[in-house]
């Protein structure tokens, strides 16, 4: 008798339960991990990347064709343009696995806002997709180019952002949702990371090109794109990049050269980096003040120093520390000369003072410009490397 309840339950519960009626199937569906947006008069041209799963699974034998095949189609909109390749792929496109979406100068420099609505409506798309820009290529051929070790293109664009990101520093990985609130936010502009392709593009589409010791071409991340609101307006370079990330504290860790007392240069690995960014309003006129922190290593060493004697290592963090302040304010001086605040030095002075905050807000631009930037440098050297001497020390200068 005790088991009759239990039964009765089960019975009134059966017809609720909805158990897998909206599954689909693996080999039903189409695999995009990346996508690009291109320009084609008045119509956008996309282009996906979709798996070859019979050429990526472990238990196959390879039959010479490519991990990944792409669909391009055009439309007056994206939804449109998308649907529209059902006409020539054999599955359904699904979104949930999309790494990576590559777009164009030029529609980067039309705005951001029509396509990325598309991303933010449609539940399919998850949010952890990286956004960066095709520099001086269209879009879609980023996404023909063939990659070494890394079999699917996408993969190998996620993992090379990611890493250099924390090892080397001129790079920012932004998601959807990082680069909506930098659009919906007052006192701050966003930025995107570039990628281009380094050395014989179409020869890179080709099998051979993961055949060979040295491939044909490499996708290569390269500068920093600054937006005005929505529409790209300029790039940092390398340097500058560098810098953004310093003022943003976005650097783990990275590498850079300094000079040594008489001639060569000595290069240090960062392993600690801390950025504080306080703003202040006096008589109507906001400030800035940015105190930088940073630890090191001794990675390499190309000229004659003594790196016993405190004095030189002393000397050394004086040299570092101005390096440091000469690249945030190289970035800081390309970001006014561009006019726009990608720092969030807005944000900063909003914070600091609401009030005054009202009345700078509508013309934020032109203040930012005219912004005094006071910079403090404090650098560490921790350690000097498993040497403390160079064999460069030994011989005569």
């Amino acid at each position: 008798m005790k088991t009759l309840p239990l039964v009765l339950i089960t019975l009134i519960l059966i017809p609720i339960l909805t158990g897998c009626w909206n599954r689909r199937e693996l080999n039903e569906l189409a695999l995009v991990v990346a996508m690009s947006i291109d320009k084609s008069g008045n119509q956008y041209s996309i282009s996906t990347q979709v798996v070859d799963p019979g050429e990526v699974s472990v238990s196959a034998r390879g039959g010479g064709r490519a991990p990944v095949t792409t669909y391009d189609e055009k439309g007056k909109h994206l939804f449109e343009a998308v649907r529209r390749m059902t006409t020539v792929s054999p599955r359904k496109l699904y979104w949930s696995h999309l790494q990576m979406l590559v777009i164009s100068e030029e529609v980067a420099k039309d705005g951001l806002n029509n396509i990325l609505d598309f991303f933010t409506r449609d539940n399919e798309f998850r949010k952890d997709f990286y956004i960066v820009v095709s520099k001086n290529i269209q879009a879609k051929e980023i996404l023909r180019n063939l990659t070494s070790i890394e079999k699917i293109p996408a993969h190998k664009m996620r993992s090379s952002l990611e890493t250099s990101e924390r090892a080397w520093a001129p790079t920012v990985a932004i998601q959807l949702d990082e680069l909506i609130a930098a659009l919906t936010s007052d006192g701050i502009n966003p930025v995107l990371t570039g990628i281009t392709i380094h050395g014989n593009g179409p020869k890179g589409e080709s099998v051979e090109n993961v055949q060979r010791i040295q491939p044909f071409a490499r996708l290569k991340y390269k500068n920093i794109a600054v937006f005005k609101k929505d529409n790209l307006i300029g790039w940092l370079n390398e340097n500058e990049s560098k810098g953004y990330n310093y003022i943003m504290n976005n650097v783990r860790s990275t590498v850079g050269h300094i000079p040594c007392e008489k001639k060569g240069e000595l290069v240090v690995e960062i392993i600690r980096s801390k950025t504080k960014i306080k703003g202040k309003v006096v008589n109507g006129k906001p400030k800035i003040d940015i105190s930088l922190s940073s630890e090191a290593n001794i990675g390499e060493v190309s000229c004659h120093v003594d790196l016993t004697k405190p004095d030189a290592i002393t000397q050394l963090e004086k040299n570092t520390d101005k390096v440091n302040v000469d690249t945030v304010k190289n970035s800081i001086n390309k970001a006014k000369e561009l006019g726009v605040d990608v720092f969030g030095f807005g944000e900063v002075i909003h914070r600091a003072d609401p009030k005054a905050w009202k009345s700078l807000k509508n013309n934020w631009d032109k203040e930012f410009v005219k912004v005094p930037v006071t910079i403090h440098s404090e650098f560490k050297i921790r350690r000097t490397g498993a040497v403390n001497q160079s064999f460069l020390q030994q011989e005569k200068e």
